[in-house]
């Protein structure tokens, strides 16, 4: 396990073996800090775990009712469960994001971006998610994909790929092709 500290940010990462060879951890955790800082959040923990697609379907299945797996789920554990954004001054722990590997990477395959573009996307969505931003509605979609696309381009320095290829396009029954 991975973490680190960022002022008072704190990032733990957890990359389950079979994936930790394939994982750039350095970039995921920046990833997160750089959502948290674009929402002047300057205190705080989460955790980032890369898992299998069982592992996530077993979450997904439990906590959301939907027996499939999924690119990546978030788990907040502060904040205000009616749509409002995290609060900057408030501290402590944010939360996790867990993403299925195989999952992100067929995706990424399907959507003919770099797995680690869309590992690097996966941390920033569901970090985002910690932050109390959803897509559920077209207005909430456009204001949480505009944080995702500026702060990408910042991680990434270009104009990414429209993340919306790809991502919770399918239907949650729908597993996409493995990489070949």
């Amino acid at each position: 396990m991975g973490g680190t500290k960022n002022r008072q940010l704190t990032v733990h990462l957890q990359v389950d073996e079979p994936f930790a060879t394939l994982v750039d951890q350095e970039a995921l955790e920046t990833a997160a800090i750089e959502t948290l800082e674009s929402e002047n959040v300057v205190e705080g923990e989460m955790t980032v775990v890369v898992t299998d697609d069982e592992a996530v379907r077993g979450l997904n299945r439990q906590y959301r009712g939907v027996d499939a797996p999924t690119d990546v789920l978030s788990f907040q554990t502060e904040g205000d469960d009616q749509g409002f954004v995290y609060s900057p001054e408030s501290a402590g722990y944010l939360g996790d994001v867990v993403i299925a590997y195989p999952f992100t990477a067929a995706q990424a395959q399907e959507a003919g971006r770099s797995v680690e573009h869309d590992l690097v996307l996966m941390v920033v969505h569901g970090t985002l998610h910690l932050l109390g931003y959803d897509h559920a509605n077209p207005e909430e979609e456009r204001e949480m994909w505009e944080k995702q696309d500026a702060i990408l381009r910042r991680l990434i320095g270009d104009q990414p790929p429209d993340p919306r290829i790809g991502m919770h396009a399918r239907k949650n029954d729908e597993k996409p092709k493995p990489p070949a």
